[in-house]
């Protein structure tokens, strides 16, 4: 039991403590309330909220699938979709709020939709639970795609 808590603490805080330190280096940087946006727009609170919920959730699939009874090669295979889409959730707000490349944002949010997919496929072959929590992620992800090409769009 005790190394599922580590696994579960572990799975949970990575993507918590990376997310929550790339929306440290990107806050200051980030002109989001000057921007022209497009219709359906939060406020710039929401948006870390709404992260730190999908991030708790993203960690719990994950601890779901690395605590099954899966195959090896089948946790490992989860495992790496698994960190190739949070590497392009990290780099995205880089992209987008530091570089200002919103049309360049649009296309790491059009691979990252594709690789959270991916992963969710990955995800249901070890756990069933694992990519109905992955959903809400994926359906945040479809509406900054649309905020991301509004923005790019607008400005």
């Amino acid at each position: 039991m005790k190394k599922n808590i580590k696994t579960l603490i572990l799975s949970v805080g990575i993507p918590l403590a990376g997310g929550a330190l790339v929306g440290w280096l990107t806050s200051s940087r980030g002109n989001y309330n000057e921007m022209v946006k497009p219709p359906l727009s939060p406020p710039a609170w929401v948006f870390p909220v709404a992260w730190a919920l999908l991030y708790i959730l993203m960690g719990y699939a994950l601890y779901r699938v690395l605590v099954s009874g899966a195959p090896r090669e089948q946790k490992n295979s989860a495992l790496t979709v698994f960190t190739f889409q949070l590497a392009l959730n990290y780099l995205w707000p880089v992209i987008f709020f530091i570089i200002d490349a919103y049309w360049g944002a649009v296309v790491c949010l059009v691979a990252l939709i594709f690789l959270i997919g991916m992963t969710m496929r990955e995800f249901a072959k070890a756990d069933s639970l694992a990519p109905k929590l992955l959903l809400p992620y994926l359906l945040w992800c479809l509406f900054a795609l649309y905020l991301n090409v509004g923005v790019a769009v607008l400005n």
